[in-house]
């Protein structure tokens, strides 16, 4: 091969090796934050209003706990209950004197009550009570009796922010457009 060739193979491999190098230790020194759509989602999400419901009626829970050697996302030791997302975990630890709930990722929390092998308090859910037309203003931020300009002004300047090609959470984003939808529904 032509010595030309050859230098310029090594040279394209040096260069190579550096670039790869400068973006490890950037992704070492400026990791990528978690978004909170990851950590709020699916599993995340059932987590959170599972813990939620159970602090709510006042139960005391273990989470991400072993029972009969099968990892659960929560455990009831004052009632031998396990509550998993895992349906091979539900399925052994049944055989066991253990009681097993199975959850699926998609059933809200507040609906646990009626799986658990116990009587549970009444809990409200103040999701129930919220006005929709309220919350998209205050999602927006203006008063109820604004009118279309100012609903399309504080839209602008609300999608800015929370845009996901800006930086923003995609979930925001969203309730975002919808707030817009419902106040534009409801302007003077």
């Amino acid at each position: 091969m032509p010595e030309w060739l050859v230098l310029g193979l090594w040279l394209s491999a040096a260069v190579g090796v550096l670039i790869g190098a400068i973006f490890a230790v950037g992704a070492r020194l400026y990791p990528t934050p978690q978004s909170r759509t990851t950590q709020a989602s699916g599993e995340g999400r059932r987590r959170i209003e599972i813990r939620q419901y159970l602090t709510d009626i006042g139960e005391a829970f273990a989470e991400d706990h072993f029972v009969e050697g099968q990892h659960v996302a929560f455990y009831l030791p004052e009632r031998d209950v396990a509550i998993t997302f895992d349906a091979r975990a539900y399925f052994r630890i049944e055989q066991s004197p253990t009681s097993a709930v199975l959850v699926e990722h998609e059933m809200p929390g507040v609906h646990l009550g009626d799986r658990l092998p116990f009587e549970t308090p009444d809990v409200d859910d103040e999701r129930d009570r919220v006005d929709p037309t309220e919350a998209a203003f205050a999602i927006l931020g203006i008063s109820r009796g604004a009118t279309l300009p100012e609903i399309k002004r504080a839209y602008r300047r609300k999608v800015k922010e929370v845009h996901p090609d800006h930086g923003g959470d995609r979930e925001d984003f969203q309730q975002v457009r919808e707030a817009y939808t419902t106040a534009r529904k409801r302007a003077n």
